[in-house]
């Protein structure tokens, strides 16, 4: 707003939000989608930690096994030219 106002809080705001109105119900779908999803989230949190658990189990480094996904989340660009940074760094230490 050009009077430095914060628009959040002003009366159209609360008469459009508070109350039985749309956006109330609008705002109450949002909020229950959200915590549904959160719910959804914990659930798979418990299944990925289980499925680490499992392969620690078997012997794998979970710790690399996390590297692993993360480089495989990467693109293939990104993923060469962090390699490629690491490597010169490594040289620059003398631990190449």
């Amino acid at each position: 707003m050009a009077d430095g106002a914060s628009h959040f809080g002003s009366d159209s705001d609360t008469s459009a939000v508070g109350g039985d109105g749309v956006a109330a119900d609008r705002l109450r779908l949002f909020i229950e989608r959200i915590e549904r999803l959160e719910e959804d989230k914990k659930g798979v949190m418990e299944d990925i930690k289980e499925v680490y658990a499992e392969a620690k189990g078997e012997g794998y480094d979970t710790k690399i096994m996390r590297q692993v996904i993360r480089l495989r989340k990467m693109e293939s660009h990104d993923r060469q030219e962090m390699e490629a940074l690491l490597d010169l760094y490594l040289s620059a230490l003398g631990e190449a």
